[in-house]
């Protein structure tokens, strides 16, 4: 079989589909999820980022860099088999197909991990903002506290849209790694199907298409919405 017949037999589809349609709600589930819950505890990094106590600062820049400075299927093993391994998660099959006692594992893992990037996000998005804003805020009379809340953060996130959408995007092809936890994910559907037809090629490039037909329109929208917005801030 040629180089091309290989890249273009798709025979597997009409048994194999399933796995693809199911892994991709998988995987666009758990990166939607997994961005969702990092907003928080990457703000609390950002504020303790920028906070006056040095343990603070040490605490947030270590988580920081230890979570950007290793790889994240590392991160996976050391979070399943470490705190997860001591408690047993209860089983339920979320959709009928994905077993949520090694889901919320895999997608802890991905929230804390996103965090890390997601605070630098944060913090970048909070010294964009003027610091005449603050002086202002300040000499109204409102606390640092307030001031934070409701002058810098508005300005910030607004900044930040951009970049938590991009972060998105990064997620569903990073919700790979978790299929070798056995997490039901569209590249788990895939490895699953080039075992049982021996296709080597055509199934990977199956999905790679629906990646790319995920995250290249969603990357178009995120500039669309970046070059709106830098419209109006003009």
């Amino acid at each position: 079989m040629s180089l091309l017949q290989r890249m273009t037999d798709f025979s597997f589809l009409p048994d194999y589909l399933p796995y693809f349609t199911n892994g991709l709600l998988c995987t666009l589930l758990i990166s939607f999820l997994s961005v969702m819950a990092a907003i928080l505890p990457a703000l609390a990094l950002a504020l303790m980022r920028l906070s006056k106590s040095k343990v603070l600062r040490g605490i947030s820049g270590a988580y920081i860099e230890v979570f950007r400075a290793t790889p994240i299927l590392v991160q996976l093993y050391i979070i399943y088999f470490g705190p997860f391994n001591a408690i047993t998660l209860p089983s339920y099959k979320l959709f009928g197909f994905i077993d949520t006692s090694i889901l919320i594992p895999g997608f802890i893992a991905l929230a804390l991990n996103s965090a890390a990037y997601v605070a630098e996000s944060f913090r970048a998005g909070i010294l964009a903002v003027d610091k005449g804003q603050t002086e202002a805020a300040r000499s109204l009379g409102l606390t640092q506290a307030q001031t934070m809340r409701y002058v810098v953060l508005p300005q910030a996130i607004k900044n930040i849209i951009p970049t938590l959408a991009n972060e998105l995007i990064t997620m569903v092809k990073e919700t790979s790694v978790i299929g070798y936890l056995g997490v039901q994910e569209l590249m788990w559907g895939t490895r699953t199907t080039v075992g049982a037809t021996f296709l080597p090629l055509s199934p990977y490039i199956f999905a790679a298409a629906i990646y790319f037909c995920i995250n290249y329109p969603a990357s178009k929208a995120v500039e669309a919405l970046e070059r709106r917005m830098r419209r109006g801030d003009k």
